[in-house]
């Protein structure tokens, strides 16, 4: 049976987003029962997920959600990758003020089936959990993109950029007590990165067509993409991909100068499991076996 997963995304800013919303919609195994986005102008978010959907010829639910961290200003407003939106059919009316309320019906809906995948500022994940305590106990598992794991203490001050953008809510999410609670942090996701000349070599498939479009912007400032996110997805359906260890991790979110580091501890029987380790090679094996040319 396919595995249902809902996404909470900020799509729009760095690639990677729009990397992994076209690989779930790739991979059959993948029942992708909703799209949250989060952080800014995240109806103009929505618009850059619906134009993957439509492309894949998918009706997938997307409705907008937390624009503002809970306790900060915002960092992210804008949506760069919109620029291309032109040149792809796209929705750009949906559901208002509804994110949190979806993602909480389908979660109750379909208890311990459901896998939360969040790939941007957990704003909306905090606010779920915050109004239904229920939800983290009736989760398949919690999957996220956060944080950056390492015993090393020249490391502590590297700050992830999920983790920092809303300190407060990393910090509820953290503390929530789901039966699979993962992260996989930049301590991994740094090492699966393609320069943009063999991004724009392999990115043949239709459905990746647009995300190169999409990529053309990102790469107006950068010289490849890192598969952040779609490691972190990709490990939902092949754990093996990553090396991970289970452990403690607490979130600072008083000091303004080191708001959002994620603090990891190993620890057996911990509640969080962490990666620790990648096999590159295998990872892009398995991301383009979805995408034949």
């Amino acid at each position: 049976m396919p595995t249902r997963v809902l996404l909470d995304t900020d799509i729009g800013s760095d690639i990677d987003d729009a990397v992994c919303l076209a690989y779930l919609l790739a991979n059959p195994e993948c029942e992708l029962l909703g799209i949250t986005t989060v952080c800014g102008d995240t109806a103009l978010r929505a618009s850059v997920a619906s134009a993957l959907c439509k492309v894949a010829g998918r009706s997938v639910p997307i409705f907008p959600g937390r624009a503002d961290p809970f306790l900060i200003p915002q960092r992210q407003p804008d949506v760069p990758q919109s620029a291309a939106l032109t040149r792809w059919p796209h929705d750009d009316s949906f559901p208002r003020g509804e994110a949190v309320e979806f993602m909480r019906r389908t979660i109750r809906a379909n208890p311990g089936e459901v896998v939360l995948l969040t790939i941007g500022p957990l704003t909306n994940a905090a606010a779920l959990f915050a109004a239904d305590a229920d939800i983290p106990g009736l989760l398949k598992g919690l999957v996220m993109m956060c944080g950056s794991f390492t015993d090393r203490i020249s490391d502590l001050g590297r700050r992830e950029w999920n983790a920092m953008l809303d300190p407060a809510a990393t910090a509820i999410v953290y503390h929530a007590r789901p039966k699979v609670h993962r992260s996989i942090g930049i301590n991994v996701t740094t090492k699966v990165w393609l320069k943009a000349d063999e991004v724009r070599a392999r990115f043949t498939a239709p459905l990746l067509r647009p995300v190169l479009d999409f990529a053309e912007v990102w790469f107006e400032k950068c010289k490849g993409i890192t598969f952040h996110d779609p490691l972190a997805a990709a490990t939902i359906f092949d754990d093996s991909l990553c090396g991970f260890e289970r452990g403690r991790v607490e979130v600072e979110s008083t000091s303004a100068r080191l708001a959002g580091v994620t603090y990891w501890e190993a620890a057996a029987g911990g509640p969080h499991e962490v990666a620790l380790t990648v096999e590159p090679e295998r990872f892009f094996g398995h991301y383009f076996s979805f995408f034949p040319s």
